[in-house]
């Protein structure tokens, strides 16, 4: 009987074969949705390599979302072939990183891995991630922006959407995501013993960012490879995954944060929205004074950051600025001021992202904007403001 088939029997094991020889060294997951063309390929390559340094002490995990095309089954296939090889098909659930955790909690390795199932990660890398492990990292990632790494031929705006994406990251978690050069990546290991399975809830289809914010990772190495152009199938990178990467951000965030003070802060934000707009119409209405439009919005804009900066003063970081901090109002009001001016900007840059190079409707890429440059304006204010 195959190892995927004790895998299938609830981790049952028999007496006569002793423990050590029982559980893997590696558990490599391939999460799959629509990739009959290139599973069969990937398996055997993955079979071939891992024999040579592993020998037996792997395990290949298959996680099929119902695909389809059948992926499933043409997986299921091979198991003969494979006796390495177990196949999951989950149907109902959805998703690429929540496939990964059914993978990985189903596996029995010391170590867990992830590779895409669509052989743009090269399996060769495998090899270099496996040394790393076994030389005592928590965490091994393959990176296309280290040394040896790249990608094959991106198109202008999709190096920008890449990139984009990682700096919108950095500005909502750069604990997390300032750790990794590649953070975008879906090809790494990770050691079992560092994370917590049970408390894993991805969303979209970046697990790295859920492994990084929520495992006990100390020591992290990166191994370079280059991101091979897709051959066979379609891609899954849609508009809809970058706003589940963003929704994903924003937990992770939210969860580091004191939640209670982060909505004290958009509830002070939401009176400054208020009073931008009376004071604009005040100002600018024909019926009113009649100013011109851009002095009018300037002014308005100042009194709503002086009204967001009072209630952020005594009401959502109260407690740091009590006592003898108090005096020094006039410091964090000019902190406040530039920081929220700055993020007017970012706001400029993100939508033109958006809707310039990824052509998404410019009403939701505004929500979009104006939901990033809040966590942007609470987290920087929380570091260099209001600090305690």
């Amino acid at each position: 009987m195959s190892r995927g088939a004790i895998a299938s029997y609830a981790g049952q094991q028999f007496a006569s074969e002793p423990q050590w020889l029982a559980l893997p060294f590696l558990s490599l997951v391939i999460p799959t949705f629509n990739e009959a063309e290139n599973i069969q390929p990937l398996l055997l390559q993955l079979n071939e390599l891992l024999d040579r340094a592993l020998a037996d002490r792997y395990e290949l995990i298959v996680v099929d979302d119902d695909s389809p095309d059948r992926t499933w089954a043409l997986a299921e296939q091979l198991q003969p072939k494979l006796p390495m090889l177990t196949v999951l098909r989950r149907q109902g659930d959805r998703g690429l990183a929540t496939a990964v955790v059914y993978g990985w909690q189903r596996a029995q390795g010391e170590i867990l891995g992830v590779i895409d199932g669509d052989l743009q990660h090269p399996p060769e890398t495998l090899l270099a991630l496996i040394q790393t492990m076994q030389a005592g990292a928590d965490l091994a990632v393959a990176s296309r922006n280290v040394s040896g790494g790249g990608v094959s031929d991106w198109s202008v705006w999709r190096r920008l959407g890449s990139r984009g994406a990682q700096l919108l990251g950095l500005l909502i978690l750069p604990e997390v995501l300032g750790r990794v050069s590649d953070p975008m990546s879906g090809y790494f290991m990770v050691r079992r013993s560092r994370l917590d399975l049970p408390s894993l809830q991805p969303r979209g289809y970046k697990i790295l960012l859920e492994v990084i914010a929520k495992g006990q990772i100390r020591q992290i190495r990166e191994v370079g490879f280059i991101f091979r152009e897709r051959s066979q199938g379609e891609s899954k990178v849609t508009a809809r995954e970058y706003w589940h990467y963003l929704q994903h951000l924003c937990s992770l965030r939210l969860q580091r944060w004191e939640s209670a003070r982060f909505l004290k802060f958009v509830g002070a934000g939401a009176t400054g929205v208020i009073v931008d707009s009376v004071v604009l119409y005040l100002l600018h209405d024909p019926s009113r004074l009649g100013w011109p439009l851009l002095l009018s919005k300037f002014i308005a804009a100042e009194v709503a950051i002086l009204n967001n900066f009072v209630f952020n003063e005594f009401w959502t970081f109260g407690d740091l600025a009590r006592g003898s901090q108090r005096r020094y109002w006039p410091r964090r009001f000019l902190k406040f001021n530039l920081i929220c001016s700055l993020g007017i900007f970012l706001n400029l840059l993100i939508l033109s992202l958006l809707v310039e190079g990824l052509k998404l409707h410019y009403l939701p890429s505004n929500w979009v904007a104006i939901a990033v440059v809040t966590l942007w304006n609470f987290w920087l204010n929380r570091k260099l403001t209001w600090v305690g």
